[in-house]
């Protein structure tokens, strides 16, 4: 069929692809206490305001909001992919003192042979967030300091090569 026979709202009812989780099969979904949070005041406010502004929004263009419609699907998908996460997760709080073994939840600090320093705050997976320094308790950089003790040195291949990661701090919020 020709487009000319098409209305221009149609062209765009794709249905958008699932969120899939990133843990690996059979992983647990652990949260911290924190991550918990937050993912219910994200599932809140997109369910009670962006949903709500977003079909105002729809309407008001006679149901031809295009634009609306498929952020609305993108908030749908959102909300219940939070909904299923939070429903399925492993709440985890801090371990009680001392603290002096990496867990999940710590915020790590390492050195690495050149002196610099970074922090790695282990978290679950659908609160992992590089850009806070949050990474995903089944990443590889989590994985090889869980265990690790306080004054331990770690080895560690970084994609630029392999170094020792040298654990000088370790704490719990």
């Amino acid at each position: 069929m020709s487009r000319a026979f098409t209305r221009e709202e149609d062209a765009r009812d794709v249905a958008l692809p699932r969120p899939v989780s990133v843990l690996p099969p059979g992983a647990r979904n652990y949260l911290t206490v924190s991550g918990a949070a937050r993912l219910r005041e994200e599932m809140l406010r997109l369910s009670d305001q962006e949903r709500p502004r977003l079909i105002a929004a729809s309407a008001e263009e006679g149901g031809r909001g295009a634009d609306a419609k498929e952020e609305l699907q993108r908030v749908e998908l959102r909300i219940a992919y939070l909904q299923q996460s939070l429903a399925q997760a492993e709440i985890t709080a801090p371990p009680p003192p001392p603290h002096d073994v990496v867990r999940f939840g710590a915020t790590v600090e390492v050195r690495d042979r050149q002196g610099a320093v970074s922090r790695y705050r282990i978290v679950g997976a659908d609160e992992a967030d590089f850009g806070r320094d949050e990474v995903n308790w089944t990443s590889p950089i989590a994985r090889a300091l869980l265990g690790a003790r306080l004054g331990q040195q770690v080895p560690f291949k970084f994609p630029s090569g392999q170094t020792t990661l040298e654990i000088t701090g370790i704490r719990y919020e």
